[in-house]
């Protein structure tokens, strides 16, 4: 009768490694989670990565080895942000949408969805960009990744000959960001008080008003 086949065993280097590269992915979440505490308390102008260090009880070196200096704790922020699944789940929801209306729709949500799970870094990133030139170059990176995914929703429109005479499709981009963007949850949302579900409709009565030619749906 042959030999039972032992499962392998991980040598003690193995071992020691994954508990070495688990430890660092814990210690680099911390950094970032502390960052963002003390970015939305105390403002991103008024923490220095030695407050970062000492909320975190890590050594200074250790969140500079980590993550990086202030700017760059940011960018893995809104990295982070970006990365979400909600923004390829949308376009990919777009691009199976069969009338522009469902298109509008699913672009409602998302970018709803999208400012609301980020509204913190959203805010954090607004405000650092007006006193970190490095903020604002990571902004301004930003803001055109979310420009070119709602570009592609425009362009689903025009494929479905849906937006108005005179429309472009670029002009449709443009009509998108004001009423999708960033700007626009936060005024409604943030400054005003309304409900993210009550923001959702009104924007969505706006941009269906703006961008579906009528008798089209």
């Amino acid at each position: 009768m042959p030999a039972a086949k032992s499962k392998p065993v991980k040598s003690a280097r193995t071992y020691r490694s994954e508990l070495r590269t688990k430890g660092a992915r814990e210690t680099r979440r911390n950094i970032l989670d502390t960052a963002m505490r003390l970015f939305l308390e105390r403002g991103y102008g008024k923490v220095t990565v030695a407050d970062i260090a000492s909320e975190a009880a890590l050594a200074l070196p250790t969140v500079y080895a980590s993550a990086g200096g202030k700017a760059a704790i940011l960018a893995t922020l809104i990295e982070e942000a970006m990365q979400d699944p909600i923004v390829a789940e949308t376009l990919a929801a777009v691009r199976k949408a069969k009338s522009a209306t469902d298109v509008l729709k699913i672009a409602a949500h998302g970018t709803r969805v999208d400012n609301e799970r980020y509204h913190d870094i959203i805010e954090v990133m607004k405000y650092a960009a007006a006193v970190d030139a490095t903020a604002t170059d990571i902004l301004q990176e930003s803001d055109v990744g979310y420009r070119q995914a709602l570009g592609q929703i425009a362009r689903k429109l025009r494929t479905l000959k849906a937006l108005p005479r005179g429309v472009t499709e670029a002009k449709a981009t443009d009509i998108l960001w004001f009423y999708f963007g960033h700007e626009a949850w936060h005024r409604l949302v943030a400054e005003r008080g309304w409900s993210w579900d009550d923001a959702e409709r009104w924007l969505l009565a706006q941009t269906s008003a703006a961008l579906i030619r009528p008798q089209v749906s």
